[in-house]
């Protein structure tokens, strides 16, 4: 009796062990809007395989490629919620949400992709990240996304008057169609989904992406003009849910903190390449590229822009002046 009362009492402490386990691990699941074989997939699914080794498989994250869970405003949405818990943004989307994260959004804020990664990994970025943190979204890490440049279907663009009239598709942010406006331009605010066929029915005349994206969506099949206007450069972000992360423990959170470094570091790694063989693809397919020789037109052109954002949130114009004094 007194044996089968032992193994009984075993038994239950097993079960309760088990329980408590069961109820600290985690299944999650991630967003990422880019293809297979992309910069960004390749380094979410290396960002769910450190995790699941550096948390002992108490977290594990299943992620869901070329937005197959929804657009990426909805996808932001739902990590914001708690409906999901990680996810892969452009900080464009975002910018409406987190008046910090929009200065990244200011046409040429950034002087290069080396600079945005400086200012991101010091006091800028400290000051992006508590903002986003306090509307629901954690930055775990900052992935690169090049610099963004106008491509058309009709000619090159070499000065802002190539732009007027010409009906251009934009993420859905104030700052872009205020650009896009300011250059005689018609900002067409659109899905990203929807932007090859758009340029192929002649919905919009042009868009501005970078180089992979550009590539890998097959728009320079119907838009054979690349023009380096270099005019955004705006960093993605991995993203978790702020309840999820504070949730977390410290050990836990650190984990989750270094598997994200390290997906952001192989993402950059593939990134450089990724951009560098997708600018010889498109050239090879015939695409006509130029340089800007001059881009202070451009860049004056924004000054009004410029105005209206720091009218409308004089709280950052600090941050915008960091950004600039930023070497």
């Amino acid at each position: 009796m007194k044996h089968t009362l032992n193994a009984t009492f075993v038994g239950a402490i097993t079960a309760v062990a088990v329980l408590g386990g069961a109820a600290q691990a985690a299944d999650w699941r991630g967003w990422n809007i880019h293809a297979d074989g992309y910069p960004n997939t390749v380094a979410m699914d290396k960002f769910a395989e450190l995790l699941e080794e550096k948390t002992g498989g108490e977290i594990k994250l299943q992620v869901f490629h070329g937005g197959t869970l929804g657009s990426q405003p909805d996808a932001i949405e739902q990590v914001r919620l708690g409906g999901l818990e990680i996810g892969n943004f452009n900080l464009g989307p975002i910018g409406p949400i987190v008046p910090e994260a929009n200065v990244v959004s200011l046409p040429f804020i950034f002087k290069d992709v080396p600079h945005m990664f400086r200012v991101l990994n010091g006091e800028g970025g400290a000051k992006i990240a508590e903002g986003m943190a306090a509307k629901g979204l954690v930055p775990l890490a900052w992935y690169d996304a090049g610099a963004r440049s106008f491509y058309n279907g009709e000619k090159a663009i070499n000065v802002p008057a190539d732009v007027e009239g010409m009906k251009v598709r934009v993420m859905n942010n104030d700052l872009y169609s205020g650009m896009i406006a300011e250059l005689g331009g018609n900002p067409s605010p659109m899905a990203f989904s929807e932007v090859y066929q758009s340029l192929k029915t002649g919905v919009v005349d042009g868009a501005e992406n970078n180089w992979p994206s550009y590539e890998s969506t097959g728009h320079f099949e119907v838009a054979g003009y690349y023009s380096l206007s270099q005019h955004l450069i705006i960093p993605e972000c991995l993203c978790i849910n702020t309840d999820v992360y504070n949730g977390l423990s410290d050990d836990m959170k650190a984990a989750v903190k270094e598997a994200a470094m390290e997906s952001a570091a192989l993402q950059q790694e593939l990134w450089a390449a990724r951009e560098a063989s997708s600018r010889e693809k498109v050239e090879a397919a015939g695409v006509m590229t130029n340089e800007i020789a001059d881009k202070t037109p451009f860049q004056e052109a924004m000054a009004p822009v410029y105005e209206g954002y720091l009218e409308a949130n004089p709280d950052l114009r600090p941050l915008v002046e960091l950004i600039q004094a930023t070497e």
